[in-house]
């Protein structure tokens, strides 16, 4: 309720203020009451009517404040024991008022007031639970949103999602600043968990990345070495040994791991360089190499196709020299390519298996020693043979059938040895 309306609001219960006064001659202005008119001062230099209407004015402020108290206490705004102490104040102020007016009614109007207060106490009451209950759901919002903050950024207190993670967290900061306010003790309990969490997530992410910052180094320092080696070998000409070592550095290269982007760019760009430098220069030589190497292919088919022609040997040691000389030619002939030359080296070594076969073989045959072996196993089972028949005979004629069975058995399994030995001994022969 405006002030204006209040003042409506005291008139209307009052009726016109000016009707209970009145200015003498000399300008003093009196307030009629029951007990008769009584002065309540003058306005000099001021109308008759002008200081009339500045002692209702006077009268009018307090009766709105009776009003505003009578409104206060309806709405239940008011707490009941500062209604009380301000209905006093009044009744005193209205007892000491120097205002034209309705003094009686005014007076009555605040007599009133301690029923309106007991009336209204229930409404006071139940204002006051419902702004309690209205301050308790508000806090309770405010600590579920600082617990969910909370709770958000515990959970992130582990996370290796370094970026992402530290953008979350930046945002809940905010949220958290924007957040209402809590008493002090729960504010201060939350925000200890909120700033652990969040301290926990920066030194963990610290500690990584000085560990980063330490392994990048160790990295650099390992690539540095096999960017030297690399640049050493980008000139030479041992292709094979070459490539290989360079295969070799390739697969340091990835164990060295991962250091920081632009420097590991920097150092892969050198590496890459000498390393394109070498296999540039091997694809050149080998390219060169290639119509050789086709050439050299014609001369072995053209070779293998002679080596091939020895077989069958019917000369065993004019086809071994003949082979040798050959080979010798063979082996004149420059680089072929490998998986063609290693079709090629399998039908040489068919011939050189078979012809050495054979040599072997006749070198055998023509042995002295083994010929004399042999003829003394022939002999030695002629001779056993004889006396084995001659035992046989003797045990027959004695009437020792098998004393004599023994040694006829014994003399036909030495025949059947002997019928190997001189098969053996005929091969010398041929």
């Amino acid at each position: 309720m405006s002030e204006q309306e209040n003042l409506s609001a005291a008139s209307a219960l009052i009726g016109d203020p000016a009707k209970f006064g009145h200015v003498g001659e000399d300008g003093t202005v009196f307030v009629t009451t029951p007990e008769g008119d009584r002065p309540v001062g003058s306005y000099p230099g001021k109308s008759h009517e002008e200081a009339l209407a500045y002692f209702v004015r006077k009268f009018e402020s307090v009766a709105s404040e009776v009003a505003l108290l009578a409104a206060r206490i309806k709405s239940g705004a008011m707490v009941p024991s500062d209604a009380h102490a301000a209905v006093s104040k009044l009744k005193e102020q209205i007892a000491n008022l120097n205002g034209v007016g309705d003094l009686v009614t005014l007076a009555k109007s605040v007599e009133q007031i301690p029923d309106l207060i007991e009336g209204h106490k229930a409404a006071y009451e139940a204002k006051k639970a419902a702004e309690a209950a209205a301050k308790e759901l508000k806090r309770a919002e405010a600590a579920a949103i600082k617990e969910k903050l909370v709770a958000e950024a515990e959970s992130l207190a582990l996370s290796e999602s370094w970026k992402s993670t530290g953008d979350r967290l930046k945002i809940l900061l905010d949220e958290w600043k924007n957040a209402p306010r809590l008493d002090k003790k729960t504010d201060a309990e939350l925000w200890k968990r909120f700033s652990s969490a969040r301290n926990k997530f920066d030194k963990r992410r610290r500690t990584h990345f000085a560990q980063l910052e330490s392994q990048s180094a160790t990295v650099a320092q390992s690539k540095t070495a096999i960017i030297e080696e690399a640049k050493q070998l980008a000139n030479s000409k041992e292709w094979l040994a070459t490539a290989n070592r360079f295969k070799e550095l390739m697969d340091a290269w990835k164990a060295a791991g991962r250091g920081k982007k632009n420097v590991d760019t920097k150092l892969w760009d050198e590496f890459k360089t000498a390393q394109d430098t070498f296999f540039a220069a091997k694809k050149a030589d080998l390219e060169k190499r290639q119509g050789t190497m086709a050439q050299n292919l014609i001369k072995r088919e053209e070779l293998i196709s002679q080596i091939e022609a020895l077989l069958p040997v019917t000369d065993v040691k004019g086809a071994k020299k003949k082979f040798h000389d050959l080979h010798d030619k063979w082996e004149r002939i420059g680089m072929t390519e490998r998986n063609k030359r290693t079709a090629l080296e399998a039908r040489l070594e068919k011939v050189k298996t078979e012809i050495d076969s054979l040599h072997e073989e006749v070198a055998r045959r023509s042995d002295p020693t083994a010929i004399a072996h042999a003829n003394s196993v022939v002999q030695g089972l002629l001779d056993a043979i004889a006396n084995y028949e001659k035992q046989a005979a003797k045990a027959e004629a004695a009437g020792q059938t098998a004393k004599a069975m023994v040694a006829r058995e014994a003399a036909a399994a030495r025949k059947a040895w002997l019928a190997e030995a001189q098969k053996g001994l005929a091969d010398f022969k041929k």
